[in-house]
């Protein structure tokens, strides 16, 4: 059942509650961070664009992309019950035909790989929003612009090795835990 190449330690099906943290930080930074572009340029067409662009990509990479081209590679899509920390298993499952588990890293491969899709998500708020607070500066951009950049301290000081990739069992030969230091 489980690839000679992944751990047999780690959680097969990870608590509800560890799920609801994961995603409900990512949905919050999404969210919180096509706000600040919005509200960093002023309200104006082009804000409103460029912070529902943003959107589009954040959330068709996380919650489409994932699924269909990450998901189907990973340990998780071929354990029996099981729920990995974002829980996008349980819909590659339904929605994309089984992967290579030696394909796995692949998602680290390439300009437009899914690593960088997934770490453009979660930067690009940060730098669009940092020319905003000098050219449209308000606490509420201030508020908005700290607090994306809290997300995603969270997400790599406490969420990735407290509550995430400790527990997984692809953290060995996972890329993204590789390059942060969990994967033993």
């Amino acid at each position: 059942m489980l690839s000679d190449t992944a751990r047999s330690d780690g959680y097969t099906r990870y608590p509800l509650s560890s799920v609801v943290i994961y995603n409900g930080v990512t949905i919050l930074h999404y969210l919180l961070g096509g706000a600040g572009i919005i509200v960093g340029y002023g309200s104006s067409w082009v804000a409103y664009w460029l912070g529902v662009s943003y959107l589009v990509f954040a959330f068709a990479q996380m919650y489409l992309i994932m699924p269909v081209a990450v998901c189907p590679n990973c340990v998780y899509y071929r354990l029996k019950d099981s729920q990995c920390i974002s829980g996008l298993n349980v819909i590659s499952k339904k929605i994309a035909k089984a992967g290579d588990i030696k394909d796995f890293s692949k998602r680290r491969e390439g300009l437009i790989c899914h690593n960088n899709l997934y770490m453009a998500a979660k930067i690009v708020p940060i730098i669009v929003m940092l020319p905003a607070l000098f050219l449209n500066f308000s606490v509420l951009l201030l508020a908005l612009f700290l607090t994306v950049v809290g997300l995603m301290l969270l997400r790599i000081f406490v969420i990735f090795p407290k509550v995430a990739c400790v527990h997984c069992r692809a953290k060995n030969i996972c890329p993204n835990a590789e390059a942060m230091g969990l994967n033993k």
